[in-house]
């Protein structure tokens, strides 16, 4: 055999090695890869007393031990007045919506919109309306699923909230916000966290006041009961709403007491507002509301005084005169004979707006409007209210809830958490994703990178040795 035909014998069998070493190295050790799950987004309107948000929300759909994993994307505050201002304008409610969906279409992606869940959730102030006539809440509910409805989304529904619901949800996202429902571990997985308290959750809204927490002790009312599983774990909760004793229905109740209290008709002296303060306010606004109860059908078009004396301590015993503390016997409650077990370790409070906090046993009630004005010129438009609403917030918590000295120091007052808003709409969507099926994860045969990396490169030789054989065998001149 001459030279040249030794040489591209040779290269054929070094072709025909690398060739059958890629091949062992391809099929060797080959084990299932999952690709990445695929992304789920929801959308859930908050419709309060006083405004409107949507939250868009996305999670990764294969979810652990039943439930997603479910983060913030967005927020819209919707334009206008809550939906139950549009009593007479129901048209003008489904309309306010239509400036946030058009956001939430330029986020989802459009071939995930029309499986997208959508729902429209009202709470204290639709709450409010339903009672005061039926027939508008309706209308008003029928407009915003219209409105809805003319997007490409998966629209489940718009409804009313019950109290126990908004409250219990609320008492989720604080709890999933704060880590101690799951938790990412060390270990890369996520895990129901060892040796951690679940905290309760207050909500001072406008319209309705909610509490949420798993008490020590077996509860007595089932109708105050809520169980949850999530993430396999299970949660029997404690929970009540007290419709009109959120913070703006509150004190629209203790302006009406201090007007019946009254010996004019005209004028009222405001103990809560500032030395100095006046205001006016017609017997429509004040008691256009299910809330406060009118002594005598008063004319619409009467106009109230209203002005404000400073003293702290007829504040106070008159917005106790608002709750009944008494308990029967036997029994421990919260306000108004509504049962409540003992409350039990921290909890988050979202108030109604951020600036009102209190400390406790200060209240923030000063003598002199002008120097507040000065002081807090940003806060104009609230300063008058802030006796009211601190002392609202001390009775609430202490008379109310139970509270004391000793377990003050548990209560954090907070809008967010971990940057995330804590209102329900979060632990909504939460235990919604325990209806969705879980989707099982794609998969494809994959190798460990090193035995793929030398796969491809004996190929690469073999590809390189046929080649020059190919070359010799062409271009390869003998005499």
């Amino acid at each position: 055999m001459d030279y040249k035909a030794k040489a591209v014998a040779g290269l054929l069998a070094a072709t025909c090695v690398f060739s059958i070493i890629a091949l062992i190295l391809s099929v060797v050790n080959v084990k299932d890869v999952f690709l990445p799950p695929s992304t789920k987004y929801g959308l859930v309107f908050d419709a309060g007393s006083t405004h409107t948000a949507l939250y868009i929300y996305q999670w990764p759909a294969d979810k652990e031990n039943g439930t997603g994993i479910v983060s913030q994307v967005e927020a819209c505050t919707v334009s206008g007045p809550g939906i139950s201002s549009y009593a007479d304008n129901a048209t003008g409610a489904g309309a306010s919506l239509k400036h946030c969906l058009d956001k939430a279409m330029k986020i989802i992606p459009a071939e995930q919109q029309r499986e997208t869940p959508t729902y429209l959730g009202a709470t204290a102030g639709m709450r409010l309306l339903r009672e005061q006539n039926s027939t508008k809440a309706e209308q008003v509910l029928a407009e915003v699923a219209k409105a809805i409805g003319e997007y490409p989304v998966d629209f489940r529904g718009a409804r009313i909230l019950t109290g126990n619901e908004e409250g219990s949800f609320g008492w989720i996202t604080v709890n999933y916000l704060l880590e101690t429902l799951v938790k990412f571990s060390f270990a890369e997985k996520w895990e129901h966290p060892q040796d951690t308290e679940v905290l309760g959750a207050l909500d001072l809204g406008g319209a309705s006041t909610q509490i949420t927490f798993q008490p020590e002790v077996t509860i007595e009312d089932k109708n105050t009961s809520v169980f949850f599983r999530l993430y396999g774990t299970n949660y029997s909760l404690y929970t009540h709403s007290y419709l009109c004793y959120g913070q703006t229905q509150a004190l629209k109740m203790l302006l009406a007491a201090l007007h019946q209290g009254s010996p004019s008709l005209q004028q009222i002296s405001h103990p809560c507002y500032p030395k100095g303060y006046r205001e006016n306010i017609t017997t429509a606004d004040l008691y256009n509301s299910p809330c406060v109860r009118a002594p005598s059908t008063p004319s619409p078009a009467q106009v109230l005084t209203v002005m404000g004396t400073g003293d702290a301590a007829a504040c106070t015993t008159a917005i106790q005169k608002l709750f009944n503390f008494s308990c029967g016997a036997n029994r421990t409650c919260g306000f108004n004979g509504v049962y409540q077990p003992p409350v039990r370790g921290q909890f988050f409070v979202r108030t109604f707006r951020p600036c009102t906090s209190v400390s406790f046993p200060v209240t923030p009630c000063h003598p002199m409007a002008p120097q507040l004005v000065e002081n807090f010129p940003q806060e104009k438009g609230y300063l008058h209210t802030y006796c009211s609403v601190g002392i609202y917030i001390l009775t609430l918590l202490l008379d109310g809830y139970k509270f004391n000295e000793h377990t003050w120091s548990s209560i954090h007052f907070s809008q967010q958490a971990a940057n995330t808003d804590i209102g329900w709409t979060l632990g909504f969507m939460l235990n919604f994703t325990n209806m969705i099926p879980t989707e099982a994860l794609e998969h494809v045969k994959g190798h460990q990178p090193g035995l793929w990396a030398g796969a491809i490169s004996f190929i690469v030789l073999a590809i390189v040795a046929g080649l020059v054989a190919v070359f010799l065998q062409c271009f390869w001149k003998t005499k």
